[in-house]
């Protein structure tokens, strides 16, 4: 991905055909645990959910304030939230609207607001790297879930 209009497009092009595959899975697979200590399909879904929410906010603040520091504890995140209980087309719904919002403030971001950094912990990247890593992570995630390439 070169630039990020094109993240943002690829998350509206995910957004309309992700959703229809995932309320295919079956709920015995998309809740099933491969293993105790890994996430089901749906967990996996949720922590994107988790993503989008986090990245909502340095996509957002890392241009209001310049010492914003967004980090999280994934797995953390995830258990609280209990997505394995949660109605999955809910949840699959959460995920697109979502992103559909993400999508929708990176093609408002000012190209000289793409330099703007935002620390992630003990890390810092500029705007353009954490928008473009999002993209990233989100199509990892979903390939996971999915099989697809």
């Amino acid at each position: 991905m070169k630039d990020v209009k094109q993240g943002a497009d690829r998350i509206v092009h995910l957004t309309r055909i992700i959703p229809p595959l995932l309320l295919k899975i079956p709920e015995s697979e998309f809740a099933r645990k491969p293993a105790p200590q890994k996430w089901s399909k749906k967990q996996i879904i949720g922590h994107l959910v988790d993503s989008a929410t986090n990245n909502h906010h340095r996509f957002t603040r890392s241009r209001i304030d310049s010492s914003a520091n967004i980090f999280y504890n994934q797995d953390e995140w995830n258990n609280i939230a209990h997505y394995n209980e949660m109605n999955s087309g809910d949840l699959i719904h959460l995920w697109e609207y979502y992103n559909k919002l993400i999508a929708h403030i990176i093609l408002y971001i000012k190209p000289s607001d793409l330099q703007l950094k935002c620390r992630t912990g003990a890390n810092e990247y500029t705007l353009e790297y954490l928008i473009l890593d999002y993209v990233e992570h989100l199509e990892h995630h979903l390939r996971q879930v999915l099989k697809y390439d």
